[in-house]
């Protein structure tokens, strides 16, 4: 943990709002090193995405296609990078919005995946999405990934009850 608060405290300034965040949590039937195989691997990230380019190495790709027979630019979540991590604990990526937001999806906001055992084999699983500016396009964004992590976890807890 010390090491995320560094990578954090170094951070910080890329981070517009620290004070609005999404926070998710859920706890899972796996082991981290199944969840984190669901997170970083393409193969493992279908329990939310058909189609996923990962690199799970600081400044390693970080793409979601949730779209993959679109064009490049419109294919879902292009762009994003790992920016930090520790295996099996924790994930720093950027994250972009969808197509339908216009330029803001050229922008990018911050996603913190943290995961500790829970105990008989179960996964905790901590999701944290920051970086967010001010403004009524910024609060439909914002609106839209409340719904749209809660999804994903989901999906994860199906995967793994």
């Amino acid at each position: 943990m010390r090491r995320l608060a560094l990578i954090l405290m170094m951070t910080a300034p890329l981070f517009a709002d620290s004070s609005r965040r999404l926070e998710r949590e859920v706890t899972v039937g796996a082991s981290r090193a199944e969840v984190w195989k669901a997170w970083t691997t393409a193969d493992g990230a279908r329990f939310f995405t058909p189609a996923a380019k990962i690199e799970a190495r600081p400044g390693g790709a970080y793409e979601m296609y949730f779209n993959p027979e679109e064009q490049p630019g419109r294919r879902g979540g292009e762009g994003n990078r790992v920016i930090a991590l520790e295996p099996e604990r924790m994930m720093l990526f950027s994250w972009n919005a969808p197509t339908k937001f216009g330029p803001l999806r050229e922008e990018r906001t911050y996603v913190l995946l943290q995961l500790e055992d829970a105990g008989a084999g179960r996964t905790r699983i901590r999701l944290t999405h920051f970086g967010w500016r001010e403004g009524k396009d910024w609060d439909a964004v914002y609106d839209y990934f409340g719904g749209a992590w809660t999804w994903v976890l989901a999906q994860l807890e199906k995967k793994y009850p």
